[in-house]
């Protein structure tokens, strides 16, 4: 059956300090927790993971079980530069119950083919019975992964799928060529759910619905029941909401505070919206709340 999954990617809520601010972070859980969408991606790049130190990271995966793992799916991410942090972040979900994760490939410094392999055979290992997801992200991570390098870690054990980052849809349909049929793969395009399934996937992992969530459903749910209408008019709502929302995490955190869930604020070096950046998030959270 063509499945049209959405993992909701997570921001993590921060003082306007740069404390973390774990209770606002456990109410951002709770209301993508009554959104409907078959998962949450935690500590992702909308997670602003780079900036989270150890004990910050064991604090939130341990909110995000508590919160979350009643109503959907939870994929913890673990990548970081090397094997080593990657594995100790992996060992430290996996006790606190994680059984999904994911891992960015080796960042910052470019890795040969055989690297990236050797660093997701020893995450592999410390998943254990869980399931691991490969982030293809060479955009932000400097190493690409091709359709040859993918099916090489598809054959590792607990290696279930992938999520791709600004690629192509042409690069998903290759990908989808080569990897076994029931590897999972996700685009990372908030808009693209119905035109990702089309090439191979089976879904996105979107941050825009963390605020948004409502005219993801019903596309999602228009996809399945075939009726094409139906999905053009909540993909136009999907278009709406990711041209004035996007990527940015600063617009997603301040159409939390147009919702009421937390008063929160980026750490990264991430610039606040203008004024008429808030009154577009205003107008679209408003309008699709």
């Amino acid at each position: 059956m063509t499945r049209y999954d959405i993992l909701t990617a997570i921001p993590t809520a921060f003082h306007r300090d740069g404390s973390l601010d774990l209770d606002g972070s456990r109410a951002i859980f709770r209301f993508v927790g009554e959104s409907g969408n078959e998962g949450a991606f935690v500590l992702g790049t909308t997670g602003e993971f780079p900036a989270v130190d150890v004990a910050e990271f064991t604090s939130l995966v341990e909110a995000a079980l508590e919160e979350l793992a009643d109503h959907m799916r939870v994929v913890v991410h673990v990548g970081q530069p090397s094997a080593f942090e990657a594995v100790r972040l992996t060992r430290i979900a996996r006790g606190l119950g994680a059984t999904e994760l994911a891992a960015l490939t080796p960042y910052y410094l470019r890795s040969t083919d055989d690297a990236v392999f050797d660093y997701y055979r020893a995450v592999s290992d410390a998943v254990g019975d869980g399931r691991l997801y490969v982030y293809i992200y060479p955009a932000r991570s400097g190493n690409p992964v091709s359709p040859d390098l993918l099916v090489r870690l598809s054959g590792l054990p607990n290696v279930v799928g992938a999520k791709v980052s600004e690629l192509s849809l042409e690069d998903i349909a290759a990908y989808r060529a080569v990897v076994p049929e029931d590897f999972e793969l996700y685009t990372g395009a908030d808009r693209d759910l119905i035109a990702a399934v089309e090439a191979g996937a089976q879904g996105v992992v979107s941050g825009v619905s963390s605020v948004t969530p409502k005219p993801f459903r019903a596309l999602a749910d228009a996809a399945r029941s075939g009726d094409g209408a139906a999905v053009a008019h909540a993909q136009d709502a999907v278009d709406a909401v990711v041209s004035l929302i996007g990527g940015d995490m600063a617009r997603m955190k301040e159409g939390y505070r147009v919702l009421g869930v937390t008063d929160t604020h980026c750490r990264m070096a991430i610039a606040e919206p203008t004024d008429a950046e808030r009154a577009d998030v205003r107008r679209v959270v408003e309008q699709y709340r």
